[in-house]
């Protein structure tokens, strides 16, 4: 009986660290004191898209967007369809990214690589009109130069070849107007999609908490240390 209160108390003080990590992670926000500095006001929007796991980022499909996203474009993935509107990226565990499209079909050994260490995919889809005011969808206006910057690291994730070509995983897609391309970086449960997303947001003058390996800490650290 001592052995099993040992071991109970031992998981307990375990999840009453991770809890106090977690909580930390959101409240403390990164950088520490606002920044300021951008030279312009804000013009231009991105989306950042949240559901209970994950994010993306939603960059308009305007003609200078299009032009730096062409080198993923390919004789079966195109942006020419004049109904597109946003181009939303995301950055995720090669395996869980590619092999879970949705729950019911979740595997045993893909959540294994999420949680523990994986090679890492960017998903990218171009969409029509997104409805601004659900609420997994928060609406952000930044400047230009924080545009610029948020996009610029966006596609620095993407792995290329010798051509400058984005390297596609052929075969890979939820469906036909999806994609999936080789990233730069390892995935793990401490490091995850939404701690990249809060990488991208930082990059365009934005708060977050110092560490959001969740979607409901990033969503909240960015309302709470910017006026939205």
């Amino acid at each position: 009986m001592r052995l099993l209160r040992l071991i109970l108390k031992s998981i307990a003080a375990v999840l009453v660290a991770a809890a106090l990590v977690f909580l930390a992670g959101a409240l403390i926000p990164r950088p520490f004191f606002a920044q300021t500095g951008q030279t312009s006001q804000p013009v231009r929007t991105v989306l950042l898209l949240s559901n209970p796991i994950h994010t993306d980022i939603a960059f308009p499909a305007d003609p200078d967007v299009l032009a730096r996203l062409s080198f993923l474009s390919n004789d079966n993935f195109q942006f020419t369809d004049p109904r597109i509107a946003w181009i939303v990226v995301g950055w995720g565990g090669r395996s869980f990214y590619l092999e879970t499209p949705t729950w019911a079909e979740l595997k045993f050994l893909p959540l294994m690589r999420g949680l523990t260490y994986d090679a890492s995919a960017m998903h990218v889809e171009p969409v029509g009109t997104i409805n601004t005011n659900h609420p997994a969808i928060k609406r952000l206006l930044v400047s230009p130069e924080a545009f610029d910057a948020m996009l610029a690291n966006a596609l620095a994730t993407f792995q290329r070849d010798a051509e400058g070509k984005a390297v596609i995983i052929e075969g890979a897609g939820y469906g036909p107007n999806d994609r999936f391309f080789e990233a730069k970086g390892t995935f793990t449960a401490l490091l995850g999609c939404n701690t990249w997303t809060s990488a991208i947001l930082r990059a365009g003058h934005l708060r977050t908490g110092v560490w959001n390996p969740l979607p409901q800490s990033l969503v909240w650290s960015l309302k709470h240390y910017n006026n939205l």
